[in-house]
């Protein structure tokens, strides 16, 4: 282990829109090897055991499916399809950086990926694989968010590392208002009471009651993955 790490076991929750060049739609290919050079990076320098869930908002969102009139139920799982596809894209992309990884599904597709099983998730983590959690939940109605606040209850993680395409928890909007102000510590409280937009009530409610810290910072800036793993104050710390 070359470096100090705060964190022995994390989950890393990314955005499908950080997969997508400047926010847009689809997978950028250099955005995901970027990345994927990342995470080598950060498991071999610290020997973090490192669990990944990927959103897949720049493919499909199924509440905006639903928004549309859609069917709830089958725009959620239409989503759940989008971050398999994700999962495959990053595991391709670590893999080809010479770093094992496992992708498993909260639904069954053996075809391209094993089944969650929790005991052997653990398993894979304590060999140095990198497990992505694709499918969500494999329920309808529960966001990626929640679905990390519980991978991670499930593997005992430290923290969730929430890598997004801003640089940490504002008081509102800082795209629309210039003039947002940025949270550099905030209570899981806080982010209910105040309607934050880290994750929604039900994965903040999961990680409070599980006392898993949430590190929320830009995933554009180079090295902040690192950061966070090392403790560095980065973005927004919410616990």
């Amino acid at each position: 282990m070359g470096e100090t790490s705060t964190y022995s076991r994390v989950l890393l929750k990314i955005s499908g829109e950080a997969l997508a060049s400047g926010g847009g739609f689809g997978i950028d290919p250099k955005t995901i090897q970027e990345l994927a050079k990342e995470i080598k990076e950060v498991v071999t320098e610290t020997g973090v055991e490192l669990a990944i869930v990927v959103g897949g908002g720049n493919i499909f969102r199924g509440i905006a499916g639903s928004a549309r009139g859609m069917d709830r139920g089958t725009a959620d799982y239409m989503g759940m399809l989008a971050t398999v596809i994700n999962a495959l894209a990053l595991q391709d992309a670590i893999e080809k950086h010479s770093l094992e990884t496992r992708v498993q599904s909260a639904i069954e597709m053996r075809q391209v990926a094993e089944p969650y099983i929790r005991r052997r998730a653990i398993r894979h983590l304590e060999k140095g694989r990198v497990v992505i959690f694709a499918a969500g939940t494999g329920n309808p109605y529960f966001s990626t968010d929640t679905t990390a606040a519980l991978r991670a209850a499930e593997i005992s993680a430290e923290a969730i590392l929430m890598a997004k395409n801003v640089d940490g928890v504002y008081d509102c909007d800082p795209v629309a208002n210039p003039g947002a102000i940025k949270y550099e510590e905030l209570a899981y409280i806080d982010v209910l009471n105040r309607s934050l937009e880290v994750m929604d009530s039900t994965a903040i409610s999961l990680c409070m009651d599980n006392e898993i810290p949430l590190v929320v910072f830009g995933v554009d800036d180079s090295g902040n993955i690192k950061r966070a793993i090392r403790g560095e104050k980065i973005g927004t710390y919410v616990g």
